[in-house]
């Protein structure tokens, strides 16, 4: 019997549709294993990022990973670890730049481990009385960072008995089997003042900020003025940590009879608004006000701006959170810990010595060094 011209068609159409299912069959395990040439064991261990694989194994595996375009199936590895592979993260204040840095580093280590961040705004949080801790939880996720100071330290009490914990960027809360990572602020604020006097500056004031990380920046700044002797000299302005806040607090400095000569802001934002301030009553930035902002967040490094700002190592502090999430993970018994990173002085365009004392000061010559790297 003849084959009709339509039926040779349709046969060759249908091989080629077979053909086609296998040539695009999605890559598996067993795939990603022969490709390395290892064992399926050890591609599940570092694709869960176990740190008892050595290095030339895992470099094949994450090759023949690439390679292939190989990605794991989510939902049936839920399944059989009896983990979602998130981790919830419920930030303070989404228009804080520092906090992007934070979660920069903060990804990074998790996604080396193979999570995925579910990301909350705090600040929404507080505005419609919600607890997103709760639907954190409900969600089972792996774990749960507080990224900045959150009110609700009750709440976090609550999930840090259910989920691993950890505090990142800020000081507050402490609790029991939970850590907290963030920057030394002491330390930090220490760096900026002893920066100001030792460029020959005496009436210097601190626009300061709230909370313990606040509270912490200005104890160090009064702890280093009376150490030099300038106790008297010292002046603390209460800022609210916006551009705005940080313009209002240095025109109610600048307004003073004595005024200062050096300003040293709560962060970054606070110190912009006191640049705009200086600018609208005629003063140059340094020679007739020195400024240091605080964090080394993109905003300071605007080479119109320029600031001189403490680098408080904000990927750092991302990754070390993500770290000690993932420790917690491991061992959900053992006691919480404080980490503190270390902070550096980022000396750029807006310290000089005061005027009439253009030599004077150990880190008069300082002022003009920028890191080889910028």
């Amino acid at each position: 019997m003849r084959v009709k011209p339509f039926d040779k068609l349709a046969r060759r159409m249908e091989r080629s549709r077979n053909g086609a299912t296998q040539t695009m069959r999605a890559p598996t395990i067993r795939d990603v294993a022969e490709r390395a040439g290892v064992s399926k064991s050890l591609v599940s261990l570092v694709l869960r990022g176990s740190d008892q694989v050595r290095d030339e194994k895992r470099q094949a595996v994450l090759a023949a990973v690439e390679e292939l375009g190989y990605r794991p199936n989510a939902a049936a590895r839920s399944l059989s670890e009896r983990r979602t592979r998130t981790v919830g993260v419920l930030l303070n204040d989404m228009r804080n730049p520092w906090f992007v840095e934070l979660l920069d580093g903060l990804n990074s280590r998790l996604h080396d481990s193979g999570l995925h961040m579910l990301l909350a705004d705090g600040h929404l949080n507080r505005r419609l009385g919600e607890d997103l801790t709760r639907t954190f939880v409900d969600l089972r996720v792996d774990g749960l960072i507080a990224v900045g100071t959150l009110p609700a330290a009750e709440a976090l009490r609550t999930a840090a008995g259910q989920i691993p914990t950890v505090v990142a960027g800020a000081r507050e809360p402490e609790l029991p089997g939970v850590d907290v990572v963030a920057n030394d602020d002491e330390r930090g604020a220490r760096l900026a003042t002893e920066h100001l006097i030792g460029l020959g500056h005496r009436r210097i004031a601190h626009i300061a900020g709230r909370g313990t990380v606040g509270e912490l920046r200005r104890r160090s700044f009064e702890a280093v003025m009376r150490e030099h002797g300038l106790a008297a000299e010292a002046v603390v302005e209460q800022g609210d940590l916006t551009e705005e806040g940080g313009y209002r607090a240095t025109v109610r400095l600048l307004s003073a009879r004595e005024r200062p000569t050096a300003v040293f802001a709560f962060n970054d934002i606070a110190c912009v608004g006191a640049l705009s301030a200086a600018e609208e009553l005629g003063l140059q930035v340094p020679r007739d006000l020195s400024l240091v902002g605080y964090d080394n967040t993109y905003l300071s490094r605007l080479r119109h701006l320029w600031l001189t700002t403490v680098d408080s190592a904000g990927h750092d502090v991302g990754r070390r959170a993500a770290q000690c999430l993932l420790d917690r993970i491991a061992d959900p018994a053992r006691p919480g810990e404080v980490v503190l990173t270390a902070p550096a002085l980022e000396v750029r365009g807006t310290t000089a010595p005061p005027l009439g004392q253009a030599g004077a000061g150990a880190g008069a010559t300082a002022v003009r060094a920028v890191r080889d790297a910028e």
